[in-house]
């Protein structure tokens, strides 16, 4: 049977993975309240269509960071490649690259970020987590500029980790042979997982005494962009813009560290608002059809990104799973723009929207 929608290849990957990998990769926190509610707000939007626009020639490019883009669909970081398909990070950006799109590397990737780098011409950039010795993240940072990363996604959402139930009660860890290879220079401790009976590893991984100093930091170490990945409420969207933050994404970490958040398609206008129009606003969550984009895009987001949907393709078959699951969510879209009348990215707003028309 022919693979034609993300839930297709959520299924076939299902069949690939180990229970354990299956568990981490699904998985929310605590009851996964949030996890189930970044998929169902989506289907609470309904879509006008519009009859008699012309839409023969469409348009999905956008500039971005000083980078042409011919569509708004980003990757998002995601750890562990290694542990879903044997060549991990390297067949992520080679399926990103065969679609033109940006993928941000985690700093947990299973693959060193210059071996990545090095590996493709497609621009890439890079996701930072700042462990509690900040020399450590000063000197990622530095690697990712040599290595010709184009832009610094700091995720600033988990000072600790989140409650994984269905991690922990699967016992996750990281198969032998399958490190933090980006951390193996600085020891053992920061390379291994996670694992939940292990403390010590969580203490030496994230930093929970950051304050929004680290931005004015970070700033001085580098010129490259920097987005804020984690961000929800109105106040902290106020405060990035005031700490010379590039841009923000709005998450919520794939819904993995804190229950009984809001989706965060809902905690998307709040942010547009109180940034108000100063940085770019790129939205991460729930994604698993074009519509999703679209109604991102109407409620003001820049760009989009998708995480586990990409990690499905690259499950079920490497770099063309991963290009393959880029090519279908970008089909619908552009069906959405097509039905609706909307022929390019700045005609998109709230009055696609069923119940916010403007008309």
């Amino acid at each position: 049977m022919p693979l034609v929608s993300v839930s297709d290849f959520e299924t076939a990957a299902e069949a690939k993975m180990s229970h354990m990998a299956r568990e981490y990769l699904q998985s929310g926190a605590a009851d996964e309240i949030t996890l189930r509610r970044n998929r169902s707000i989506f289907d609470s939007l309904l879509l006008k269509p519009r009859a008699l626009c012309d839409v023969s020639s469409l348009d999905t490019s956008l500039n971005l960071f000083g980078v042409a883009m011919p569509h708004p669909l980003l990757l998002s970081p995601t750890a562990y490649g290694r542990l879903f398909h044997k060549q991990g990070e390297l067949a992520v950006a080679e399926g990103a690259a065969q679609t033109k799109t940006i993928y941000t590397v985690s700093s947990f990737s299973t693959t060193k970020m210059e071996k990545i780098a090095s590996s493709t011409t497609h621009p890439l950039w890079f996701q930072l987590y700042t462990p509690p010795d900040q020399a450590i993240s000063a000197d990622l940072l530095k690697r990712a500029e040599d290595s010709g990363y184009k832009v610094i996604v700091a995720t600033v959402d988990a000072p600790v980790l989140g409650t994984r139930n269905r991690e922990m009660r699967s016992a996750f860890h990281m198969p032998h042979g399958i490190i933090r290879e980006n951390l193996r220079k600085y020891g053992t401790g920061l390379t291994r997982s996670a694992h939940f009976s292990d403390v010590g590893v969580v203490a030496t991984s994230l930093n929970p005494s950051l304050t929004w100093d680290y931005m004015d930091w970070l700033r001085s170490l580098t010129k490259l962009p920097i987005l804020l990945k984690g961000i929800l409420s109105p106040e902290d969207a106020k405060f990035a813009v005031e700490h010379g933050a590039h841009g923000i994404i709005v998450s919520n970490h794939g819904a993995r560290n804190l229950d009984t958040l809001p989706s965060t398609l809902e905690a998307l206008p709040g942010v547009i608002e109180a940034v108000g129009g100063n940085i770019p606003v790129l939205f991460d969550g729930g994604i698993r059809r074009g519509t999703d984009i679209f109604k991102a895009l109407a409620l003001g987001a820049k760009a989009a990104l998708i995480g586990r949907p990409y990690v499905y393709g690259l499950a079920v078959n490497g770099a063309a799973g991963v290009a393959r699951v880029i090519e279908i969510l970008l089909e619908e879209l552009r069906v959405a723009m097509s039905i609706c009348g909307r022929p390019t990215l700045a005609s998109i707003d709230k009055s696609v929207l069923w119940n916010n028309s403007k008309e």
